[in-house]
């Protein structure tokens, strides 16, 4: 179900959403009002994809509540590259700003309520409304940095230690996610993950 950004802004969706991006930059009461005729809620399914591979996004998605991947394929094997979970965002951003297909999609895996951001819309802000460009680079930044980071880990750490990273770091998520999925985003098949929680993780 998606409601328009009016109905959005009568409710209490955006609570989250402006706390989050709160962190980044502070903005004005109007820049809030500029940015809303471009926000829709969407409610989706557990096991749906909010976005196929070969879509061309143009949207940044907040979950407001669940869980979600960004997932791919290499050599027949899906590999998960990324979870979001309520309070924070999920973009492909290499095809947000490259106007191309992605080769990775977007799925849910638990049921979910996400607020989207329409891009174009957005960007069109951002001469009149200095704030709201600041805020969104300092967001995309963000995301790059965690994007870079996760290819340090998987170059520099141990499956073992990318696990006990992920533990510290979102211990819920070894509980809300299945297993094959977090194997997949450590690099690893789900027998050696096994392993590695047989010697005493949880």
């Amino acid at each position: 179900m998606s409601f328009s950004g009016e109905a959005y802004h009568a409710g209490i969706h955006g609570e989250r959403l402006w706390q989050f991006l709160g962190r980044f930059h502070s903005i004005s009461q109007e820049e809030k009002e500029a940015i809303l005729p471009f926000l829709t809620v969407t409610k989706i399914h557990k096991n749906k994809f909010l976005q196929e591979i070969g879509y061309t996004c143009k949207t940044i998605y907040f979950m407001n509540s669940g869980l979600a991947r960004i997932f791919y394929y290499k050599d027949e094997h899906e590999v998960t590259e990324l979870f979001a979970q309520e309070g924070e965002i999920i973009v492909r951003v290499e095809s947000l700003f490259t106007g191309r297909p992605s080769r990775k999609g977007i799925h849910i895996i638990e049921d979910s309520e996400i607020i989207g951001i329409n891009a174009s819309g957005l960007f069109q802000l951002y001469d009149a409304y200095p704030g709201i460009e600041r805020l969104f680079r300092k967001v995309f930044e963000a995301e790059h940095l965690q994007t870079v980071l996760r290819l340090e880990s998987l170059q520099f750490h141990s499956a073992e230690e990318r696990y006990e990273i992920l533990l510290k770091e979102t211990p819920d998520l070894i509980k809300r996610v299945p297993l094959k999925y977090i194997a997949s985003y450590l690099g690893i098949t789900q027998t050696s993950l096994s392993r590695i929680r047989a010697k005493g993780h949880s």
